[in-house]
């Protein structure tokens, strides 16, 4: 039996979002349900542990292309349309309104078994990788010229410290060897400064450890935390 996953199942057919409790609540899941797409938006936004949302596209108030595009704009949950209309343009814009996968009408329960359960799979991964980032994202502390990821203290030399805290304080951006040592050293960089910042580099990357690779060589320009 999976885990309890909770599911949103809209339709404004009493009767399908019915079936639909019956087979997923046999699977093990949890299952609420909305009448259009306006109730789901709802929904979504008040209940955290929902897992997935089933839709329909063709409800009144609000239709499941609208719902879902506001669902996506507040959530990175799957959505899996389930409606009867059948033309590429739909396909088209309910995948391009932020839906996941697309089944029509009328439909298999094994098929739809199978896709709701290869949709959780990848939305538990993907909550798992969220958590670890954030679980080690980097956490500057001025005042002790440290460095702490997943809880760890990374002791850092002053200048380690400033030449980390503007690399990550402006991720994505490329700094070259020479805006790295007049900005961090405060002085006119000289041909003898490349040594100074590589060495600085080297010592940081070492300190990092595991993530010594988050200090990214771009050859030619610089370096750059992503």
């Amino acid at each position: 039996m999976p885990e309890q996953y909770k599911i949103l199942v809209v339709d404004d057919e009493p009767d399908i979002r019915q079936l639909l409790k019956i087979v997923l609540e046999k699977d093990g899941y949890a299952v609420i349900e909305a009448q259009n797409g306006e109730q789901a938006v709802e929904l979504v936004k008040s209940d955290s542990a929902l897992s997935l949302v089933i839709m329909d596209i063709m409800m009144p108030k609000m239709n499941g292309v609208d719902a879902a595009a506001e669902i996506r704009a507040a959530s990175s949950m799957p959505i899996l349309f389930l409606t009867a209309k059948s033309a590429d343009n739909d396909k088209v814009l309910a995948f391009g309104s932020g839906g996941d996968d697309y089944i029509v009408k009328p439909f298999y329960a094994t098929d739809l078994k199978l896709r709701v359960s290869a949709l959780l799979r990848r939305w538990n991964q993907y909550r798992k990788e969220s958590l670890q980032e954030e679980q080690f994202k980097p956490e500057l502390n001025a005042e002790e010229k440290a460095l702490y990821k997943g809880g760890e203290k990374i002791s850092l030399t002053e200048k380690e410290y400033e030449l980390f805290a503007l690399l990550y304080g402006a991720r994505g951006r490329t700094f070259s060897t020479v805006e790295l040592y007049e900005t961090v050293w405060h002085e006119t960089y000289l041909p003898s400064s490349t040594n100074t910042v590589l060495v600085h580099i080297a010592n940081l990357r070492k300190k990092l450890g595991d993530d010594q690779n988050m200090i990214r060589t771009v050859w030619g320009k610089g370096y750059v935390i992503d």
